[in-house]
């Protein structure tokens, strides 16, 4: 059975992150579900259109993990949204993946207190609104148990790889960021 990655995306995001993971995830043979939050058409930071495959209130209940871009203010419309923030803390407590990117683990990860206790990172500068609880770690990707952040753009391609990585073995996330030319 394919494995399930459920990609949130909302009005602002960031779209390379979105795209990179997308894509990523999808060459590694992982069933992903593009989830608009309160559209299937949403428009990012750059006013790239994106037709998602369902709304975010459309999903099914399972998935293996859950990704945000994130952008601004793609970020800030996923902090607002209550359903989302049920569905994460409902993800880490089942153990299950929980992957932010950019403004998204400070915005909308750290006020749930999700990233309390763990090491995290996040676009530079943004770790500045990081409580005392949260390790900030100076590195493009980060991995703390089922949490995996990391800080934007540039680093897209090897948080996309960290996630696959974790869902389908790392034989196979390397493969993939060979075909994708990234070392």
């Amino acid at each position: 059975m394919k494995k399930k990655v459920l990609v949130v995306i909302a009005e602002g995001f960031e779209e390379v992150e979105g795209i990179a993971s997308i894509d990523v995830l999808r060459r590694s043979d992982i069933e992903v579900t593009v989830a608009g939050l309160g559209s299937k058409s949403i428009n990012g930071a750059r006013n790239v259109s994106i037709e998602c495959d369902i709304e975010f209130k459309d999903r099914e209940s399972v998935y293996d993990a859950i990704v945000l871009p994130g952008g601004m203010p793609g970020a800030e419309n996923l902090a607002k949204s209550k359903e989302l923030g049920d569905l994460l803390l409902e993800m880490i407590s089942q153990k299950k993946i929980v992957a932010a990117i950019c403004a998204s683990p400070a915005i909308v990860l750290a006020p749930m207190g999700i990233l309390d206790g763990r090491k995290a990172t996040c676009y530079p500068g943004m770790e500045k609104s990081f409580s005392s609880k949260i390790t900030f770690v100076d590195e493009n990707v980060v991995q703390d148990g089922n949490l995996i952040t990391s800080k934007g753009v540039g680093t897209a391609l090897q948080f996309a790889l960290k996630i696959s990585e974790n869902i389908v073995g790392k034989l196979k996330s390397e493969m993939i960021g060979n075909q994708v030319l990234v070392k």
